[in-house]
């Protein structure tokens, strides 16, 4: 969606330039930085917490927890969708970042509260806030550049830079925060965790508040929308929206919810299916080869998010974290792993497509997609191995894997994510390219949300065992190895039902 919404403006403002780019670029980056700090900064902390919290430490807290944390993340995604429609149509960008931003905040200092239902209600309002806040300052970023300024790509990358660098920097912080602060129990430091998330977002607001004076007008309300009463009514749909949230959550579960997201795709596909049709073959071909790389998409992110369900309890309980001088690594840490990765892979990965290019020898879309399911399937490898000949005689096993599991994922992410946004916006019908944009992030929600149903049985009804572990990311291999495998073989039936389109 965020690339949908980001077209460049015909005729950008003459902005003054900072390094190359105009000045609000970095006002938004930092913006950004400080919101994914808060995003990330907690997000590691949700399972460990609910079980900390909630279960007294009883590791059949697992499970419940691992759903909770995927339907989170699934409605993170839908949300996202309904916000950017609001920036669209109701009340400009500019507004909806900055209630997005009060209402992720309020919900970031809601879930300190030790009590359940309203830990669950302030996760729903972060939801919420999000969905204002994370698709339309993406969007912001295309529109300072003009209409075929070469420079706007690169402005992407450095605004993914910012992405990254919050949610490096976060997991750091917030992770020494949960081990170190105080000699107060774990789930006590779990809730300085979520006040520095919610520090993080006000970070965000103020910077944003102050610096958008920077932006010229770009991502203000048109002329119909400019009535503050807009914004007033968006508000209370929020406040309205946020119980339906907490009910998604709290009593429908993480299944009810996967009906509803599956039914929501199906409707979705059906509806882009009759518009390829009405366009002609071209445009059927097209759309279908979309909706099978989208099929793929989902099996991808359930097993890409276990990083924040499973693989937290795997680092929390069954790796040996003790490093020199008895210093234990904070298992928050781990989750820096991903974005330092990223950070030093991305420009390697780019140049090696290019290298590949100019030899006609790069991989088509279908390829790439195939290659980001096998080297997560590699990743599992690792897992197995270890858990299967690594285990030491207190039944931890060492830290290497682990860590090597997050970069092989990301390799595999560099692969696939970056591609998906722009493949979407090529094959979908030139009608309802917002439409398609939407199934694509449907179709990551739904692969996160069968993430955390997926951690749920690997923990089981009395938590995560060498032997459960071992057994669950088996599975996990086997279920993206052979997909990725015949994705990777049928490339050249996609690419024709693709009609060129690379």
């Amino acid at each position: 969606m965020t690339a949908t919404a980001a077209t460049p403006a015909p005729n950008a403002p003459d902005f003054p330039q900072t390094l190359g780019h105009p000045r609000p670029l970095w006002m938004l980056f930092m913006t950004e930085f400080w919101e994914r700090f808060a995003f990330y900064g907690m997000r590691w902390a949700l399972t460990l917490y609910i079980v900390a919290q909630f279960f007294g430490g009883d590791p059949a807290g697992q499970a419940y927890a691992s759903r909770t944390y995927g339907a989170y993340l699934a409605l993170v995604y839908a949300a996202a969708v309904f916000g950017g429609y609001v920036a669209d149509k109701v009340i400009g960008y500019q507004r909806s970042i900055l209630l997005g931003a009060v209402v992720m905040a309020g919900g970031l200092f809601l879930i300190m509260w030790p009590d359940q239902d309203v830990f669950l209600f302030g996760l729903s309002t972060v939801i919420v806030g999000n969905g204002l806040f994370k698709p339309n300052i993406s969007s912001m970023v295309g529109q300072l550049y003009g209409q075929g300024d070469p420079r706007r790509d690169r402005g992407f990358t450095l605004f993914y830079m910012g992405i990254n660098g919050g949610a490096l920097v976060a997991p750091l912080v917030t992770g020494w925060l949960a081990s170190y602060l105080s000699g107060t129990p774990l789930q006590q430091n779990y809730k300085a965790v979520f006040l520095a998330a919610g520090f993080g977002m006000l970070v965000s607001l103020a910077w944003f508040a102050w610096g958008r004076r920077q932006l010229k007008g770009v991502g203000r309300p048109a002329p119909e929308q400019a009535s503050l009463a807009r914004v007033a009514y968006v508000a209370i749909g929020c406040v309205l929206a946020i119980p339906l949230v907490y009910l998604l959550m709290a009593k429908a579960g993480a299944i009810a919810l996967q009906w509803l997201l599956s039914a929501m795709f199906v409707a979705l596909s059906l509806m882009l299916l009759v518009e390829g049709i009405r366009a002609g073959r071209v445009q059927r071909d097209r759309v279908i080869a979309m909706l099978l790389i989208f099929a793929f998409n989902v099996l991808f992110w359930m097993f890409y998010e276990q990083a924040g369900s499973s693989f937290n309890f795997l680092a929390q309980n069954l790796v040996d974290r003790e490093m020199f001088g008895g210093w234990v690594f904070p298992v928050g840490w781990f989750q820096s792993v991903a974005p330092l990765a990223i950070v030093l892979l991305a420009p390697l990965v780019s140049i090696t497509w290019g290298w590949m290019d100019a030899r006609g020898a790069e991989p088509s879309i279908p390829r790439k997609f195939g290659l980001g399911l096998l080297f997560n399937a590699l990743a599992f490898v690792v897992l197995m191995f270890a858990l299967s000949q690594l285990v030491d005689g207190t039944g931890h096993i060492p830290f290497w894997p682990l860590v090597l599991v997050y970069v092989m994922q990301v390799i595999g992410e560099l692969c696939l994510s970056p591609i998906g946004l722009s493949m979407t916006t090529k094959l979908a019908p030139a009608r309802m390219v917002g439409f398609a944009m939407g199934g694509w992030f449907l179709s990551t929600g739904i692969g996160n949300n069968l993430s955390g149903i997926f951690a749920g049985h690997v923990s089981g009804e009395s938590g995560m065992t060498v032997a459960s572990a071992l057994g669950g990311f088996t599975f996990s291999f086997w279920l993206l190895v052979i997909p990725g495998a015949l994705l990777f073989l049928a490339a050249p039936l996609i690419n024709r039902l693709m009609h060129g389109v690379k």
